[in-house]
């Protein structure tokens, strides 16, 4: 097949809006696509970003249960104030 013969197909035409717009949309969505990487690579911005979601369920668990907020942190005291008791009983037997 000669040089002549071969039929190559013609890009379509696109207006230079429909070029920018396409190009915007691409860096967007490699904009995107970096801060997606950089998230799951960055430890500290995701232990951030976990402690304002719990903070904030928190928050509203406060809002719309107000008892059992309180019960839960009375517990967590007890809790807490036993290990110490526990620790400090063990530390001093030794």
């Amino acid at each position: 097949m000669s040089d002549a013969q071969k039929v190559t197909p013609e890009a379509p035409q696109r207006s230079q809006a429909q070029l920018h717009a396409d190009i915007e949309k691409t860096r967007a969505d490699l904009r995107a696509t970096l801060d997606a990487i950089e998230f799951k690579l960055n430890l500290p911005k995701q232990a951030r970003h976990a402690a304002h979601r719990v903070a904030g369920r928190v928050r509203r668990f406060r809002a719309q249960n107000p008892v059992g907020f309180a019960v839960g942190v009375a517990a967590a005291v007890v809790a807490v104030g036993g290990a110490a008791f526990l620790g400090f009983r063990s530390a001093a037997k030794k």
